[in-house]
């Protein structure tokens, strides 16, 4: 698996989200076992970097992750997040980046994911009752202590990144990135580059969307998050079908699957860029992985550049609140 540089840190090209193994999605926790094989199964294969947060579960996936990596702890470059659990009473779901909650849970995640370090550690959304150069302060403390290597940002907004970065270098910002979402290109992209952040990109394959195994709401639990989501709700799923047709076109011409299609196109937009597909399946693993190896042609490229935009807004609106761009 080839190997890019996320501001300082070098990661595979391609890494493995684990949200959806224990929470958010349909058949969430459902096996534990094929996820453990899964995580396994990416370490096998040179796949490497490895994403999760305190809140999924909430915490259940960090003890996953670390059942699954105990014993290969120097394999793997350790992504998780916190801030989206006030550890003082208010539970999750409720912002606290304050000093005090980061330290208990940034312990906590240690201890769950059974290491002495964090190779990434994000604030998983900007909160504003904390000021960032006060946050990014106290992870610095927990970078010099050896807690933590790097430190990141998740859904930041370019003058919050700023800010932070003027503290302390930042590695990473994470944020949608995919050929249904490509808002970061606009004024996110251009100012990592200016200040040499890498772009860790979630959902690249649309939630599942982008692969062309998901023709109906029906197939989704009640309770999964996805149906709570502007784009795939009523009409605007059907319209959100053409994507799916373009790349389903793109990946026969090509020999590959729709999701390597995605996720190859991801991969052509830069070398400080990180797709983490989330599976909870080997073979989903396996056929990620594969996307490093997918040669996309000029002509193709500008097949899948000519995309019109999805419909519908990526989060509803109270969540799509939450982040800073």
């Amino acid at each position: 698996m080839q190997r890019i540089s996320l501001g300082t840190l070098e990661v595979s090209c391609i890494g493995l989200g684990a949200m959806s193994m224990s929470d958010y999605y349909t058949g969430a926790g459902s096996d534990d076992h094929e996820s453990v094989r899964a995580i396994r199964c990416a370490l096998d294969l040179g796949v490497n970097f490895l994403d999760t947060a305190e809140i999924y579960g909430p915490f259940t996936n960090e003890e996953l992750v670390g059942r699954a990596i105990a014993g290969r702890r120097d394999e793997v470059v350790l992504a998780t997040k916190f801030g989206l659990v006030a550890h003082g009473g208010a539970g999750p779901n409720t912002l606290d980046s304050s000093p005090a909650n980061i330290r208990t849970a940034v312990e906590g995640s240690l201890k769950r994911l059974g290491t002495d370090r964090i190779d990434l550690y994000y604030q998983h959304r900007v909160d504003p009752g904390t000021p960032i150069e006060e946050t990014v302060g106290t992870l610095a403390e927990l970078v010099r202590e050896g807690k933590v290597r790097h430190i990141g940002l998740s859904e930041a907004g370019p003058e919050t990144i700023r800010r932070a970065h003027a503290v302390h270098p930042v590695t990473a910002v994470q944020t949608e990135y995919s050929l249904w979402t490509r808002d970061p290109e606009q004024a996110l992209l251009p100012l990592l580059r200016e200040l040499g952040i890498g772009l860790v990109a979630y959902s690249p394959l649309g939630r599942g969307f982008l692969t062309g195994s998901i023709r109906s709401t029906d197939q989704l639990d009640a309770g999964d998050f996805r149906l709570t989501t502007p784009r795939f709700a009523g009409a605007n799923f059907g319209a959100n079908l053409r994507i799916v047709e373009e790349v389903q076109q793109v990946a026969a011409e090509a020999g590959a699957t729709a999701a390597q299609i995605a996720l190859a196109w991801l991969l052509s937009r830069g070398t400080d860029i990180a797709p983490i597909p989330g599976t909870r399946r080997s073979t989903r693993v396996e056929e990620n992985a594969a996307a490093a190896s997918v040669a996309l042609t000029p002509a193709q490229l500008a097949r899948l550049d000519a995309i019109a935009p999805a419909v519908g807004a990526r989060y509803a609106e109270q969540d799509l609140a939450r982040t800073g761009l």
